[in-house]
């Protein structure tokens, strides 16, 4: 089975519960956000839009990064689909965050946390799964998954409103598409395992 996720623009207040829940589960260094949310501004006021799009790694069917990676294994696609990062082949060198159309990948530039070069305990565990000079992206919450998946993904359970949804693609893919789904950057064509549900207000 191949993973994916559906987000409800509808339903979705643009809270930021899922980033800081991202943020508090894998415990990520300064600058590195593996789950945003994006809000863009159109037309003015009165009748001004502002939209909001949460974002996070769309672990595509053809994934750019993964061509674009010059270190084999570095980063690949598992058989559920996930696409993930090795930290130990790794080598920084950021084709693949050049490559991503989506900016979802980011490099650790220094080893500072959020009170300067000195970590506190929290900083210091946490850190060791994102050393200075490698890539980090939103992984799906892979180490649950692996665990038995018992455990939703940080950002799944923590929106107050349950925009999102995550789990079999095709069955998320088949609801997307039965009420005017879609992905972001099509012509892409890297095929996300993201899917979004359209805000009717702002369609």
């Amino acid at each position: 089975m191949a993973y994916g996720m559906l987000i409800d623009l509808k339903k979705c207040v643009g809270c930021h519960a899922c980033a800081v829940a991202c943020k508090e589960a894998h415990g990520t260094p300064p600058g590195i956000t593996r789950s945003h949310v994006k809000r863009e501004f159109e037309g003015e006021y009165p009748d001004a839009t502002m939209h909001i799009v949460p974002m996070l790694c769309m672990h595509c069917e053809n994934p750019p990064c993964v061509e674009a990676c010059p270190t084999e294994g570095a980063t690949y696609k598992r058989e559920d689909g996930i696409v993930v990062v090795d930290k130990e082949k790794c080598i920084g060198c950021k084709s693949c965050i050049m490559a991503c159309p989506y900016g979802a990948r980011y490099y650790r530039e220094n080893e500072d946390g959020y009170f300067g070069t000195e970590l506190n305990e929290y900083e210091a565990v946490m850190y060791t799964a994102m050393p200075q000079g490698r890539v980090d992206k939103c992984t799906f919450c892979v180490d649950r998954i692996d665990a038995g998946g018992n455990e939703p993904q940080a950002c799944v359970a923590a929106c107050p409103a349950g925009a999102r949804v995550f789990g079999d693609l095709e069955t998320l893919k088949k609801q997307a598409e039965s009420a005017a789904g879609f992905q972001l950057l099509p012509d892409e064509g890297a095929n996300p395992s993201v899917w979004y549900l359209p805000n009717k207000v702002n369609a």
